[in-house]
């Protein structure tokens, strides 16, 4: 072999272990950056350019003064939590709540259901909360912890009616959860300012937050998604949507910069099932319920009862 092929394969083969190697350490940084529940994520929520008008302390008192029961589940290998209100009725809401947050900041979508009379369960995903877990399923690997639960209350008994009930993230697993194979026992679905699929909510956020392209960059973190969290960013409830036979209502604020608002459309547009529509004016990202709250609750209820 000629001296100079010598050369100009190994600076080939320099070439293309450095191109490996950085977009290994991109594809790193952004998953931890996204996915990985315990690293600083400042600079994704700095993003919401709303205006943050959520009392927590408000929020959180309906866990504090109302008896509940911790339970537990084993599904994928992972302990997974959920504070259950209990009453005296045969319908139960799954409440399931956003990215970086925990089911007992959804106090007050949890108040109202148990106040209209129904059993709440207000469930942690894994990763959050008092749920096991070293990575954030974006609605996606969610999906099968919601499954669980629902199998879970189906043996407890089989005759209760369930509805499904997320915002943000949690909207994603809802959306994702009635794509797949549900007993009957499912009635009603709502999702809040849901999105599309991961791919498309971290393609938005990294042109909003970096102006960078999806390639190589998001092409990089999908990469490393499948291989340390075992599912493809791609995978969501754009093409979950076109499975489900669950009535679904649709909600999102149109103010809202962190789902971008034209995603609500897009999934409106990919479901079959029956279907409604509610849009909040002036309300930013999981604020629909608070800038307009007796319009919202009046379209979540009527939307509930026709269905059960």
């Amino acid at each position: 072999m000629k001296k100079r092929t010598k050369i100009i394969i190994a600076v080939t083969l320099v070439f293309f272990i450095s191109f490996i190697a950085i977009m290994g350490f991109i594809g790193n940084y952004f998953y931890d950056l996204a996915l990985n529940p315990d690293s600083d994520k400042s600079i994704v929520f700095n993003n919401d350019k709303t205006e943050n008008n959520t009392d927590f302390d408000e929020i959180n008192t309906f866990f504090e003064n109302q008896k509940y029961e911790d339970r537990y589940i084993e599904n994928d290998d992972l302990n997974l939590h959920a504070y259950d209100f209990k009453q005296n009725s045969d319908i139960y809401v799954i409440v399931v709540h956003g990215y970086i947050s925990e089911a007992n900041q959804m106090g007050i979508s949890a108040e109202h259901f148990f106040q209209a009379g129904y059993n709440v369960l207000a469930v942690d995903l894994r990763g959050h909360g008092s749920s096991d877990g070293d990575y954030i399923g974006m609605g996606w690997d969610d999906r099968k912890d919601i499954q669980a639960w629902i199998k879970e209350l189906v043996k407890e008994n089989s005759e209760y009616k369930i509805v499904l009930y997320g915002v943000s993230m949690g909207a994603a697993t809802v959306m994702n959860t009635t794509g797949e194979k549900l007993p009957d026992n499912v009635k009603v679905a709502i999702e809040d300012c849901g999105y599309t699929s991961t791919w498309d909510i971290f393609s938005y956020q990294l042109d909003s937050i970096f102006s960078l392209p999806d390639h190589p960059f998001l092409d990089s973190a999908n990469i490393i998604t499948q291989i340390r969290a075992g599912y493809d960013l791609k995978q969501g409830a754009i093409d979950q949507l076109g499975k489900s036979k669950t009535p679904t209502l649709f909600i999102h604020g149109d103010k809202d910069t962190f789902v971008p608002f034209y995603m609500l459309d897009e999934l409106y547009k990919e479901s079959s099932v029956e279907k409604e529509k509610l849009v909040i004016k002036g309300a930013g990202h999981a604020q629909s319920h608070l800038v307009n709250p007796k319009r919202y609750w009046k379209t979540v209820d009527n939307f509930i009862k026709k269905y059960l």
